[in-house]
């Protein structure tokens, strides 16, 4: 979770802070706040202070609505955040020192922030912000999780035309938002990735045992008739990962090259040795 933290405030102070972008989330608000009060009254107050303040302001509000069930995880990842922003502030040069144009640099942003949250993620941890809003909301309206951080990560990203940022570095902010999501989820995903494989043979009885003792995968079976030949016989479904469909396939094929095989990526799959159904 610290390694996913120092990944994610890379990205923030490394790309998105020198091209003068913003985004969603508590680091883009702490942003936002950070430029108002340096036009302001002069003030310069690092990002990572800002972050932790808004978290803390955040869980205490969340506190007294929801309990005080947080886990420490997220305490912990909020305390690293916050530590490896002001760390990276002090360690990298204010300037854009990836020579990077503005476009590129806060694309780089969304996929460095992406792949950090998705570590963090990966290990039960959460960075706060966004998502401590939704969960309050979800206590009064039954809002889609996504639909909620959506909205407020789009009114973060238009506040910062208040506060002096151009309408480009708006339109940069969404774009990145947009990486972002798109990294973390490729990372998220992985090999958890799935795939549907329908197995047509007459030698199914066969491939069953060698998918299931072999290869250890479940398995259902489903009653099938030619439309030509009306033979009837049983088709196999297996459900798997991604890494697990080659082998698959390959057992088949040592057993009945002949056999008819169609296999597809499926978008979710819930239940007993996948994923908990969170609705």
């Amino acid at each position: 979770m610290a390694l996913g933290m120092a990944i994610y405030s890379f990205g923030w102070i490394g790309c998105v802070l020198p091209a003068k972008g913003t985004s969603g989330a508590a680091s883009g608000l702490a942003i936002v706040i950070s430029t108002a009060l340096h036009n302001s009254f002069g003030m310069d107050v690092k990002i990572g202070t800002l972050v932790l303040l808004i978290n803390a302001v955040l869980l205490l509000i969340a506190g007294f609505i929801l309990g005080w069930k947080f886990g420490i995880k997220t305490i912990f990842c909020i305390c690293a955040l916050s530590l490896s922003m002001n760390i990276w502030q002090d360690i990298l040069p204010a300037e854009d020192f990836l020579h990077l144009d503005r476009f590129l640099a806060m694309v780089v942003g969304g996929v460095i922030t992406g792949f950090g949250v998705a570590i963090a993620l990966m290990q039960g941890g959460s960075t706060g912000g966004s998502d401590i809003v939704a969960m309050i909301i979800n206590k009064y309206k039954p809002i889609s999780y996504g639909r909620i951080i959506f909205v407020v990560d789009l009114l973060i990203i238009a506040s910062s035309l208040l506060v002096g940022f151009s309408i480009d570095a708006a339109i940069y902010g969404y774009i990145m938002t947009l990486v972002f999501g798109y990294t973390a989820d490729m990372v998220l995903a992985g090999n958890k990735q799935s795939s549907q494989v329908f197995i047509i043979s007459q030698r199914y009885e066969e491939i069953i045992q060698v998918v299931n003792f072999e290869l250890k995968r479940g398995a259902t079976l489903i009653e099938s008739e030619g439309s030509f030949t009306h033979n009837h016989t049983k088709m196999i479904m297996v459900v798997c990962t991604n890494r697990d469909t080659p082998s698959i396939l390959k057992a088949v094929k040592q057993i009945d090259p002949d056999a008819f095989i169609t296999v597809a990526s499926v978008m979710g799959v819930y239940g007993q040795g996948f994923q908990p159904i969170k609705l």
